[in-house]
């Protein structure tokens, strides 16, 4: 799925989500925020965000959602963690909503934008297998979890 239509996708993930503070924000100003968060070379950094969720030890909530199967809700406050506080803090500015409104809204976006773009670009897929070792770096790191 190309760049614009996940960020056009998160945006209606944002606006329909339960938070009246981003309900009747501008579709355009909201993928331009959500760009800013999720990459900055028109492509979600996936073995980025896999190397923060690992640190953060939420690596198993991030891992369900590349490919396919269900996609494991994640915090608010893990957001944070997982993107940084001061990427949230730039996310709540540049559409006006409190942090907290923020988190919430990545919280609810951001695992079915990575699902979507995981299940149609398996080059995204390997490029995470890649950044851990292959298969065998994958299957060490979830045996670690467990």
């Amino acid at each position: 799925m190309d760049w614009s239509r996940l960020l056009q996708m998160g945006a209606e993930y944002i606006r329909n989500n339960s938070d009246d503070a981003t309900t009747n924000l501008d579709p355009e100003s909201i993928m331009s925020a959500l760009g800013s968060v999720l990459g900055e070379n028109g492509s979600i950094d996936i073995a980025s965000l896999v190397q923060k969720a690992q640190q953060s030890g939420i690596l198993e909530i991030v891992s369900s959602w590349i490919g396919s199967g269900e996609n494991a809700p994640i915090d608010p406050d893990g957001i944070a963690e997982l993107i940084s506080y001061e990427k949230v803090q730039a996310f709540a500015q540049q559409l006006g909503i409190s942090e907290e409104s923020a988190k919430q809204a990545l919280a609810d976006a951001l695992p079915k934008v990575v699902d979507e773009a995981t299940n149609e670009e398996p080059s995204l897929a390997e490029q995470l297998l890649e950044q851990v070792g292959g298969i065998e770096g994958a299957m060490n790191m979830f045996k670690k979890l467990f």
